[in-house]
C-alpha cells in the first residue's frame, strides 16, 4: 500500500484571539474523527479552552435537524463552520453564504453536486477536503456480492460497478436512524453473501449495531472507512479521514487568518488505508489471504 501524505502544518504561532469554530455533522457527538480536526487545529497553536472555543452539534442520526442546527451555528455566529458528510455540509452552505465552511468527510463529489464551482477554484464560501468515490468501489468490490446502501449517490457508484463485473446488488436505503430495524429484518429473511456499507455520518453512528447484526448472521462486511471495521466491520479500504480532518485544520487557520474560501482549492485525498478486523474474520469463520494481511495498513488482531 502506497500512502503519501503532504502536510503543511508547521509549528506555529499561537493565534493572539479567541477562535469559536462550529463543527456540525449528521453523526453521534464527538465522532473520533473530530480528534484530527483538534490534534491538527493543536499543533497549529489551538487549545480549547484558551484561545479556541468549539460548538459542536450533532443530528444524532437524524438528517431531518441539521438544517436547524446549522442555524443554530450562524446565529451564534461562529467563525468557521467544519462540516462532517455531505448532508451536513449542505445544510450549512443552505444557512450561510458569508461564514467560511470547511467541508470534510465528503462521500460524493462536491462539484458533481453543485456544492463548489471547481475543485480548484470552489467560489463562494466553501472549500475544504473530498474523498474519492466511484473509483474506490472497483477495489472494494473484491468481496462484495450483495450490498446495503443508505446514499443515492453511493448507490449509483456501486451499481455501475457490479454492473460492470456481473454482481447481483440488492440495495438497502437507510435514511434515518429508526430505518436500522426493518432493514436487518428484511436482510435476515433473504440473506445476502456480503454486505457492503456506504459512508455517512449516519451509518458511522450506527457502525457497531451493523457489524453485530453482520456477525450473528455471517455476513462478510465490506467498509469505506477504518472507523467501522474498528466497530466489527470484516474489513475497509478508503480515505484516511483522521489524516482528512488534520487537514481540514489548516484550512481553518487560514480562514481565521484572513483567507478566502474561494482563494483555497478543494483537496481530494493523499492517504488511503487498508484495515482488516481478524478478530471478525474469525467470528465468520474466515481464512484471509496472506497477501491481504500483508498489504493491510492495519490489522485489528
Amino acid at each position: 500500500m502506497l500512502s503519501i501524505l503532504a502536510s503543511s502544518l508547521a509549528a506555529a504561532q499561537p493565534p493572539s484571539k479567541v477562535a469559536r469554530i462550529g463543527y456540525l455533522s449528521a453523526g453521534g457527538a464527538r465522532s473520533p474523527n473530530v480528534e484530527g480536526l483538534l490534534q491538527g487545529l493543536r499543533d497549529l497553536g489551538y487549545v480549547e479552552g484558551q484561545n479556541l472555543v468549539i460548538e459542536h452539534r450533532y443530528a444524532e442520526g437524524h438528517v431531518a435537524r441539521l438544517p436547524g442546527l446549522a442555524v443554530e451555528l450562524v446565529r451564534l455566529p461562529v467563525d468557521v463552520i467544519v462540516t462532517g458528510g455531505t448532508p451536513a455540509t449542505r445544510a450549512a452552505k443552505q444557512a450561510t453564504s458569508t461564514i467560511p465552511i470547511v467541508m470534510t468527510a465528503m462521500g460524493i463529489d462536491p462539484v458533481a453536486s453543485g456544492l463548489v464551482a471547481s475543485l480548484a477554484q470552489p467560489e463562494g464560501n466553501l472549500t475544504g477536503v473530498t474523498a474519492l468515490g466511484a473509483e474506490l468501489w472497483e477495489k472494494r468490490l473484491a468481496l462484495l456480492v450483495n450490498a446495503a446502501n443508505p446514499n443515492a449517490t453511493c448507490l449509483r457508484e456501486v451499481t455501475a460497478v457490479t454492473q460492470a463485473l456481473g454482481v447481483q446488488l440488492h440495495p438497502l436505503e437507510i435514511r434515518d436512524a429508526g430505518a436500522f430495524e426493518p432493514a436487518f429484518a428484511a436482510l435476515a429473511q433473504e440473506p445476502p453473501d456480503a454486505l457492503a456499507i456506504c459512508w455517512d455520518a449516519l451509518t458511522g453512528t450506527y457502525a457497531r449495531p451493523i457489524a453485530g447484526f453482520a456477525i450473528r448472521h455471517h455476513l462478510p462486511t465490506l467498509a469505506p472507512m477504518k472507523v467501522y471495521v474498528q466497530a466489527g466491520a470484516l474489513l475497509a479500504y478508503g480515505t484516511n479521514i483522521a489524516g482528512q480532518m488534520r487537514r481540514a485544520a489548516d484550512y481553518v487557520d487560514k480562514l481565521l487568518k484572513g483567507a478566502r474560501p474561494a482563494d483555497l482549492p478543494v483537496e481530494r485525498p493523499l492517504e488511503f488505508e487498508l484495515v482488516i478486523n481478524l478478530q471478525t474474520a474469525r467470528a465468520l469463520g474466515l481464512t484471509l489471504p496472506a497477501m491481504l494481511l500483508f498489504q493491510a495498513t492495519e490489522v485489528i488482531r
